[in-house]
C-alpha cells in the first residue's frame, strides 16, 4: 500500500477531522466538481500558523452574550472538537466575542472560533490560546439587543456562505473553506492526497530537480505548440502532478 493510500484508509476511518490546509481543501473541492464556500475576505488569524478544522457549531449574535453560552449548554458534550461560528453580520464597530466567552469555549473544548465580525480583549485571547480568526479588533462591546431569530442556533453567515451544524470548518493564515459533511471523506481523501503530492513536490524542488523538470514543462511547450488545445492544467494531470485547478 503506497502513501497516498495509507493516508487515504486514515482519514476515511477517523472521527477527527484532519487540519487540511484550506488552500489543499479548496484545490480538492473544484477537482471533485464542488461548490466552492470561501469565508468572507478580510478574515484574519490571531495565531499566525495555527490551523483548525472541526464541525461547525454556528451562532447568530444579535448583541448579547448569551447567545453564545446557550449556544454551547444546546452542545453539551458534542462541543468537543467543534469550531464556534459566529454570525454577526460583518459588523465593524463593536468586538462579539471577548476573553470571558472564549475562556468558557475553552472548558467545553472548542476547536476554535470564526467569526463573521470583530472580537475584543485580544491580548488575553493571545494568552489562552484558543485560535480565533475574525475581522479584526474592535475595543467596543455590542451596545445594543436587537430581538433573536428563530434560527440563532441553525445557521451562521460567513460573508456570503450559510454555515449549519452538518458543515465542516477549515481554517488557517489563507482563510477559511466550508464544507459539507456529507462530502468530508472524499475532499479530505483528495486534499491529503494534494498535500502529499505538493510536499514530495517541494522536497526535489529543494534537492535541486526543478519545477520545470518535474513538470516536463519543455514536453508541455512543445505539446501546446502541436495542440493549442493544449492547456497546463490537463497536462499536468496527465502527469498526475497537478499543482492547480
Amino acid at each position: 500500500m503506497d502513501e497516498p493510500d495509507r493516508r487515504r484508509k486514515r482519514y476515511s476511518s477517523s472521527m477527527k477531522v484532519p487540519k487540511l490546509p484550506p488552500a489543499a481543501v479548496a484545490d480538492a473541492v473544484v477537482r471533485l466538481g464542488l461548490e466552492v464556500r470561501l469565508g468572507p475576505p478580510g478574515l484574519q488569524p490571531l495565531f499566525e500558523g495555527r490551523a483548525i478544522a472541526g464541525r461547525a457549531l454556528p451562532v447568530r449574535h444579535v448583541g448579547s452574550v448569551d447567545v453564545f453560552l446557550e449556544a454551547l449548554e444546546q452542545a453539551g458534550s458534542g462541543a468537543a472538537g467543534r469550531v464556534l461560528v459566529i454570525d454577526n453580520e460583518g459588523r465593524l464597530d463593536e468586538g462579539c466575542i471577548g476573553d470571558l466567552v472564549a475562556l468558557e469555549c475553552v472548558s467545553a473544548g472548542i476547536a476554535g472560533i470564526v467569526v463573521w465580525g470583530r472580537h475584543r480583549d485580544t491580548a488575553e485571547l493571545r494568552r489562552m490560546g484558543l485560535p480565533v480568526f475574525s475581522l479584526g479588533s474592535c475595543p467596543a462591546g455590542p451596545r445594543r439587543e436587537d430581538p433573536r431569530p428563530p434560527d440563532a442556533f441553525e445557521i451562521a453567515h460567513l460573508g456570503d456562505v450559510v454555515v449549519t451544524a452538518d458543515d465542516v470548518v477549515f481554517a488557517d493564515d489563507d482563510g477559511a473553506i466550508v464544507v459539507a459533511a456529507s462530502e468530508l471523506e472524499r475532499v479530505v481523501t483528495t486534499a491529503s492526497d494534494i498535500v502529499f503530492t505538493e510536499r514530495a513536490q517541494a522536497e526535489l524542488a529543494e534537492d535541486g530537480t526543478s519545477l520545470r523538470e518535474q513538470f516536463g514543462f519543455a514536453d508541455y511547450l512543445a505539446a501546446r505548440a502541436a495542440d493549442s488545445t493544449m492547456t497546463f492544467r490537463r497536462h499536468l494531470r496527465e502527469r498526475r502532478a497537478s499543482i492547480e485547478e
